[in-house]
């Protein structure tokens, strides 16, 4: 997506980080969640704790690893990962509440991005939301993505029998691409 980072798990991780500033990880549990081993963690986590990027402190045996906030990147860099790999942890925070969503995912050119693929930076990114929630409901958190990001999020509304029978063109077509799925469906919903 932005090739201004050493690699892809350190943006990853720098996101998951300044995107919850509040919140202590462990080594182990950042590694987990980025799907990288242990030792790549801990190196990358010492890199950036030597940039002044990372804090930590030690709490009994665990060391406990926070985004530097605040310090003088903090604004910009939250700003960058934002715009550039954080739509999806924004959209399950706000997505979250829907009732009725059986499940959640963005599809489109964020997505192509995000996975890789070259091409122009996205002007919108389309989150699919599969269920009956209220379709306000929707759109309000459309809206709230859209004024934290400053880029246009169009909602996609699809009862379970459309994305299940995939009669429709545009269901075969969102099937058919790169999905980032951000609630999937409980296990016996499948």
């Amino acid at each position: 997506m932005l090739p201004i980072f050493r690699s892809r798990h350190q943006a990853e991780l720098l996101t998951l980080l300044y995107l919850h500033p509040a919140q202590e990880q462990t080594v182990t549990e950042l590694a987990e969640h980025v799907g990288v081993p242990l030792t790549t963690m801990q190196r990358e986590v010492g890199r950036l704790l030597r940039a002044g990027l990372l804090s930590g402190r030690k709490v009994g045996r665990a060391y406990l690893i926070r985004a530097m906030v605040p310090g003088c990147y903090a604004r910009p860099l939250t700003e960058l990962l934002t715009l550039a790999f954080g739509p999806h942890l924004l959209i399950e925070q706000e997505f979250a509440a829907l009732t009725d969503a059986d499940a959640i995912a963005i599809f489109g050119s964020w997505v192509s991005r995000y996975l890789g693929e070259s091409g122009a930076p996205p002007n919108d990114i389309d989150v699919m939301v599969i269920g009956r929630p209220p379709r306000s409901e929707v759109y309000e958190a459309a809206e709230r993505v859209e004024r934290r990001l400053g880029i246009q999020v169009n909602p996609v509304l699809i009862t379970h029998d459309r994305w299940t029978q995939a009669v429709d063109p545009l269901v075969e077509q969102i099937q058919s691409s790169p999905m980032v799925w951000v609630k999937e469906f409980p296990k016996e919903a499948e």
